[in-house]
C-alpha cells in the first residue's frame, strides 16, 4: 500500500504537479482542483510552511528545490506566511466542497490557506 496517492501518473509529471499546484497556494493562497490532488498537495503546503518557520537555510534550500527554484514563492513562503503561522502547529490549509466536474463527475474542491 502506497503511503501517498500516484493521481494516474508517473513520478516526474505528479511531481511537477504537486509542486505546481503547492506554488499556486503559496502565492494565491487558494486553488481549485480535484479532490485527490488537493488531499495530496495538502501535505506539501504543510510542509513547505513547516519549511518557513524553521527559517534556516537548509529549509530555505528544501523549499526552493521543491518548488523548482521559484524565488518569489519562497521569499513570500518565508517572508509572509511564515511569521502568519509561527503560533500554529500544524493544520494551515482547509479544504471546501464546491461541486462536481461535468463530464467525469470529479468532486472540485478549494484548497486555502487558513
Amino acid at each position: 500500500m502506497a503511503l501517498y496517492r500516484k493521481i494516474n501518473r508517473d513520478t516526474k509529471k505528479r511531481r511537477s504537479i504537486l509542486s505546481g499546484l503547492t506554488k499556486t497556494v503559496i502565492m494565491n493562497e487558494r486553488v481549485e482542483t480535484t479532490d485527490e490532488r488537493a488531499k495530496e498537495v495538502r501535505k506539501f503546503v504543510d510542509k513547505m510552511i513547516t519549511y518557513a518557520k524553521k527559517g534556516d537555510l537548509t529549509s530555505r534550500r528544501k523549499a526552493l528545490a521543491f518548488l523548482e527554484n521559484d524565488t518569489e514563492a519562497v521569499k513570500k513562503l518565508f517572508d509572509v506566511l511564515a511569521p502568519k503561522y509561527a503560533d500554529r502547529n500544524g493544520g494551515y490549509t482547509r479544504i471546501i466542497k464546491l461541486k462536481e466536474r461535468i463530464g467525469d463527475d470529479a468532486l472540485i474542491v478549494s484548497l486555502e490557506l487558513v
